[in-house]
């Protein structure tokens, strides 16, 4: 299965100042996938290591962490020399052995000569209150699930996705590809894109199947809660977990602590929301007071959404049915437009590591997503109808004369003046391919 993440990895190998390489997400995004794939492919053989599935390994690292000394029993263990100028070391679930963690400093100042790719789910969790953690001695790569572009690449869509990709004119493409792209887009808002949800799909197009697996992937999450936390603190995580869906049928989609629990508060709960997003598993996009760089300087803590690491476990949270992926666009409109505002911040996620922020005035206008772009910042609104308002973002041009402005919706491509709609199957591609250009006109 493609990742775009490859590429990432190649420029990491073929960089000489390259760090030991961690890469970082939530469970079961395809990170061991990723990497012994490229291991695979990029390298003449490899070492793995797998700390969970093999714990005495981390007796390997139990003495002195010479790089050294740890080559010669990493090599001993596995009855293999470890060459540096032709193998890649991968440490895979590397957060059950922080000493391997602390190892990845020395490997960088003493060894760099070894190229070492890490992988850990619930690392920003469970590392860092028993080991010092390698600040400044790594490289840092986040994973998240398959983007829609990935998806249809698995499908065999390759074409499709280079069309868009050449697009740069943001013309009208014709209805026959708009209505296709806008079906496996459906397909994919129920789907996720979870690799294993993806491949079981396409193995066997059983969605009831599919279905079962984003179950158990939320199974598995929630029994992280209490393997890396206390166990008030696991109560607390399970409370806003679950309360995630509820938050995103509302129409402003804003967090709120008493939504969670009757009288809720933040200091009950900041913590737990907090845990939640170092583990990979949601979404935080925060408000800022006004759009000036940098966007962290102007945010406002008060105001917060949550959004779940993925669209296709979003709607087995929810237990979506099929039918609504079929009966039109009746998965865009589910729930206030929840799926759709999940689908578009988890898409930018991939763009912005992560940070997402939006924009609100005093009641009066609200736009779904600032992003910046080449020290420009965009503003951009969410639609899952077909209605072509555009209010909030006219209250937000007025005000702060950007660039641009832009709408995210079921439409078509379209484009006149300083205003923009990306189809929603397209917004992968945002901001980098569809920044406004100059001398576009379209019919609005």
């Amino acid at each position: 299965m493609e990742r775009l993440a490859y590429q990432a990895l190649k420029s990491w190998k073929a960089n000489p100042s390259r760090k030991p390489l961690l890469v970082q997400g939530a469970r079961q995004v395809g990170k061991t996938y990723l990497l012994r794939d490229f291991a695979c492919r990029e390298y003449m053989d490899y070492v793995y290591l797998n700390f969970e599935e093999t714990p005495d390994l981390s007796s390997l690292f139990s003495g002195d962490l010479n790089p050294s000394r740890v080559i010669e029993a990493i090599s001993a263990f596995q009855a293999k020399t470890v060459r540096p100028e032709s193998m890649v070391l991968i440490f895979d679930e590397i957060q059950t052995c922080p000493r391997a963690i602390t190892s990845l400093k020395y490997f960088n100042e003493q060894a760099p000569q070894y190229h070492i790719m890490a992988a850990g789910s619930l690392l920003g969790v469970s590392v860092g209150k028993t080991t010092s953690f390698p600040v400044g001695n790594v490289n840092f790569l986040n994973l998240y699930p398959l983007t829609f572009f990935e998806f249809l690449t698995a499908m065999g869509e390759d074409r499709l996705g280079a069309l868009l990709k050449e697009n740069s004119a943001l013309a009208p493409i014709p209805d026959a590809l708009h209505n296709r792209l806008s079906e496996l887009l459906r397909l994919y808002m129920f789907l996720g894109g979870m690799p294993e949800a993806v491949q079981s799909y396409i193995r066997s197009k059983d969605l009831i199947q599919v279905r079962n697996i984003q179950k158990e992937i939320l199974k598995a999450y929630e029994r992280d809660f209490s393997k890396y936390t206390t166990p008030t603190q696991a109560v607390r995580v399970g409370e806003i977990w679950r309360s995630i869906p509820s938050h995103l049928a509302r129409e402003n989609k804003k967090f709120k602590y008493s939504a969670v629990k009757k009288n809720g508060r933040a200091v009950q709960f900041e913590s737990a929301v907090e845990w939640l997003r170092s583990a990979g598993l949601i979404l935080k996009s925060i408000n800022i007071t006004r759009p000036q760089l940098p966007l962290s300087g102007q945010e406002d803590f008060q105001y917060f959404k949550v959004y779940l690491l993925d669209c296709g476990l979003l709607g087995a949270m929810v237990d979506n049915p099929p039918r609504t992926m079929v009966q039109g666009d009746m998965i865009f409109s589910e729930y206030n437009g929840a799926f759709v505002e999940n689908l578009v911040a988890a898409e930018l996620a991939h763009f912005t590591q992560g940070e997402l922020h939006y924009w609100i005035s005093e009641g009066i206008a609200e736009v779904d997503f600032i992003v910046v772009y080449e020290e420009s910042i965009l503003p951009l609104e969410v639609k899952s109808g077909l209605n072509r308002n555009i209010k909030s973002l006219r209250v937000y041009a007025d005000k702060f004369k950007p660039s641009g402005i832009y709408r995210t919706s079921p439409r078509n491509f379209d484009q006149i003046a300083d205003f923009v709609n990306i189809p929603l199957y397209a917004i992968g591609l945002f901001p980098e391919s569809y920044h406004r250009r100059p001398g576009l006109s379209g019919k609005g």
